[in-house]
């Protein structure tokens, strides 16, 4: 007598369309069909939150996926019956009612179809031959007859994914840009106002760029991150201009000596005039302190100092993971904030190297706050001379302000 395969579910358990669609997919699969088992798994790992399935539910499709004894899937001999015991071991240890119900999830997906036996045990008869004539268990041919969709599928997730990250390295790339065309501006003096037209200053430049970076959502979608990162683009084109066409009027010659005399001498109190000074005391204090010791001056955690600072990142070439990648970017801030090279030295003899870039980071948070960043840092500077200033109470204000922050939020 020819077997009968079951199509209805043992028990309470119901029949729906969906359970009919995929078991007719399955049927209308050719049988000659062949696919690689752990690359359909791969695939349908990639594409999980296409399928609706969970990482637990992936899971249990493993562990059915072992109790094949082939690396390739074709035919019709392509139903599983482990018990739920031995199941749920191959399942990391699952619990009983957590494996049922991710079973139920992948039946309701289509990646597989209950052949269930008359009383709802999972089992295989076999011939006089010893070959399976009929098994009741977990039918895998729907992976089989939907392999071509579930990579289509992967394949789209994937594109998506790069999609995001381009647009993501994008908007990195234009913020550093940005950043560091803007601390130039500041550097060098160029002129923001044409004709009449224009920002007023650099400040409100730095004020426009910051209005476009908060706007960047925490869990942005690529639609939202496309038209910021085409937004930021424009603006660091419009910036690069003013840097550009300040270029080429100072230097309408394009003569390499006389573009590096100008450098030296357009701005008098530039850092570059002051480089050779600053690079002597630096030296002076390398001689007596080492560069070790002075980046052993942070007293407080970095991470606890990125917390209650976090503006400070946003101008960091490549993020910021430690006390040297700090300093860097707390020098390309300071131009920006418009700390001239003098209240700087000042502030690092004092306070040392370390304290000073972390408090010219908090100036950066509350810059919104300063009226002048360089007369606010030479007051902290005179405060700690006299003992009547600490870090701590300062970076502890500003945690407490973005928590209020969040909260009203």
């Amino acid at each position: 007598m020819q077997p009968y395969q079951s199509r209805t579910p043992f028990g309470a358990r119901s029949l729906t369309l969906a359970h009919v669609a995929a078991q007719t997919r399955a049927e209308a699969c050719p049988a000659d069909t062949v696919v690689h088992k752990w690359e359909v798994f791969r695939a349908v790992c990639t594409a999980k939150a296409r399928l609706g399935v969970s990482e637990r539910a992936l899971a249990v499709l493993d562990a059915l996926l072992s109790f094949h004894p082939d690396t390739t899937l074709s035919g019709d001999k392509l139903v599983v019956w482990p018990s739920n015991a031995v199941l749920a071991l191959r399942a990391h240890g699952m619990a009983p009612a957590t494996l049922r119900r991710h079973l139920a999830v992948l039946v309701d997906s289509g990646l597989i179809v209950r052949r269930d036996s008359p009383n709802g045990k999972r089992y295989a008869r076999k011939g006089e031959g010893g070959e399976v004539e009929q098994a009741f268990g977990f039918d895998l041919s729907p992976l089989v007859a939907r392999a071509s969709e579930i990579s289509a599928l992967a394949e789209e997730v994937k594109a998506a994914e790069r999609a995001v990250r381009l647009a993501r390295e994008r908007i990195t790339i234009c913020r550093r840009d940005v950043a560091k065309m803007i601390a130039t501006g500041v550097e060098e003096g160029v002129a923001t106002r044409r004709c009449g037209r224009g920002s007023a200053d650099w400040g409100e430049i730095h004020a426009q760029y910051r209005a476009i970076v908060d706007r960047i959502p925490r869990n942005a979608g690529l639609a939202e991150l496309e038209g910021i990162a085409e937004t930021l683009s424009m603006f660091a084109d419009e910036v690069f201009m003013l840097l550009e066409t300040h270029q080429k009027e100072a230097n309408p010659s394009g003569d390499e000596s006389r573009i590096e005399h100008h450098i030296q001498n357009s701005n008098p109190d530039s850092s570059i005039d002051l480089e050779p000074r600053i690079r002597d005391v630096r030296a002076a204090r390398a001689g007596d302190e080492g560069p070790t010791s002075r980046l052993a001056d942070g007293a407080y955690p970095l991470g606890l100092v990125l917390s209650a600072c976090p503006d400070l990142v946003d101008y960091a070439r490549d993020g910021i993971s430690n006390w040297r990648d700090f300093l860097a970017t707390a020098a390309v801030v300071r131009p920006m904030l418009g700390i001239s090279p003098s209240a700087w030295e000042e502030a690092r003899a004092v306070l040392g190297e370390v304290p000073a870039a972390v408090v010219l980071a908090a100036i950066l948070q509350r810059q919104a706050m300063i009226a002048s960043a360089g007369g606010y840092l030479r007051s902290l500077t005179r405060k700690a001379e006299a003992g009547e200033f600490s870090l701590g109470p300062m970076l502890m204000a500003l945690i407490g302000s973005r928590k209020r922050e969040k909260a009203r939020a």
